[in-house]
């Protein structure tokens, strides 16, 4: 079986899924997002405007870049194409500002991981490490770095880690710490909207604690793509001098801005309500999991810290992957999406993302469809 061969299996299971504990915005069909985004628009922005041109403030782009910073209690604002662009583009201009080309972030973090290098390829700067366990440096580590640096990244949540969140009495002293270094602090909250309830605070309080931040408005938001970096004034101002010199002032973004626009209105809201269900479901899983005797799993965080956790199982992934797609296809039920191997040898992980197709699942429901799952891999793993 070929890739593509492999691919449109798995879309072909899910999508004819009549329970599926997650869906994903990839699975739908151009015709389907199209409607959706035709149905949503009229009542997140007056569709009698103008498109955009080069991202102009009297637009769609416009009115989303400023709803953001009122979300977020900043001073302005901007649009990118991409979340990889907003984060480059935020490191180049502290370290400008800052005089350091040094960035103290996590091996584990988007910008080490999923960027290939490109603050140093692109940028010339360089990172160090305040701590290489999984989860965010503690202030004591940021204290504790024996070079000097200008800019103290910090990922919330650290997806690679599980979608971990320090405290938030934690997060204010590493934030402090950074700046006793003489250090400006950059969140990349590409998960920012959901680490509000584990925080306990607001948005603007917690993005306060930041020189800048960056959102994105499609991992939670269900939009089609792009991020905001916000800060103060000049330093947005100068992010846009550099968003034209990256390439990301594209002509028109208003298909992009639109299906932001009414993700803040419909998922934002609903973020806490994903969140407390999280909860539910990863505690189903951990006991439904120990009542069918496997003999070793792990359910991380637990509980989870936002509506986004990982669950571990001692299986090849490609076992787990068959497995999760015959109980889709044969049960029209999807309990699991994608497996792939972790750190250690016959172990394999898959991401766990409550939204709203999560909410129709009890925590009886989730227990109930393990059974089948596992009866799977077991004839999978036994070569059936």
């Amino acid at each position: 079986m070929t890739d593509q061969d492999d691919r449109t299996r798995r879309l072909a299971a899910w999508r004819g899924c009549d329970r599926a504990l997650m869906r994903s915005a990839g699975d739908e069909t151009v015709a389907e997002r199209l409607a959706r985004l035709t149905a949503d628009a009229p009542g997140a922005y007056d569709l009698d405007t103008p498109v955009d041109f080069y991202a102009d403030e009297e637009s769609a782009v416009g009115t989303l870049e400023r709803r953001t910073a009122e979300l977020l209690g900043t001073e302005a604002a901007a649009f990118f194409p991409t979340g990889a662009m907003a984060q480059q583009v935020a490191l180049r201009c502290w370290a400008g500002r800052t005089g350091s080309a040094t960035v103290a972030g996590h091996p584990m973090s988007h910008l080490e991981v999923h960027e290939r290098d490109a603050y140093a390829v692109v940028s010339g700067l360089r990172m160090i490490h305040p701590t290489r366990e999984p989860r965010l440096p503690t202030a004591e580590e940021v204290r504790g770095l024996d070079e000097p640096f200008g800019t103290l990244a910090l990922e919330l949540p650290l997806r690679d880690a599980g979608f971990v969140l320090p405290s938030w009495d934690e997060l204010v002293a590493v934030a402090d710490a950074a700046r006793e270094r003489d250090a400006v602090v950059h969140f990349d909250g590409a998960r920012l909207w959901e680490s509000a309830p584990h925080f306990g605070r607001p948005l603007p309080e917690i993005a306060d604690l930041a020189d800048s931040v960056y959102v994105s408005f499609y991992k939670s938001l269900g939009g089609i793509s792009g991020a905001a970096l916000a800060g103060s004034e000049d330093f947005v101002a100068e992010a846009r001098a550099w968003r034209h010199r990256y390439g990301g002032l594209p002509f028109q973004q208003w298909p992009a801005a639109l299906a932001a626009l009414t993700g803040l209105d419909r998922e934002l809201p609903r973020l806490p309500e994903y969140v407390a269900h999280a909860k539910v479901v990863a505690r189903a899983l951990s006991e439904g999991l120990a009542e069918c005797g496997v003999p070793w799993f792990r359910v991380h965080p637990d509980p989870p810290h936002t509506h986004d956790f990982q669950v571990w199982l001692p299986h090849a992934p490609e076992v787990l992957n068959e497995a999760a797609l015959r109980q889709a296809e044969e049960t029209r039920t999807a309990l699991f999406r994608r497996w792939w191997g972790g750190e250690v040898p016959g172990v394999a992980v898959t991401e766990i993302h409550v939204g709203s197709a999560a909410l129709g699942w009890t925590a009886a429901s989730v227990r109930g469809a393990l059974p089948d799952f596992l009866a799977r891999v077991r004839a999978v793993a036994d070569g059936g």
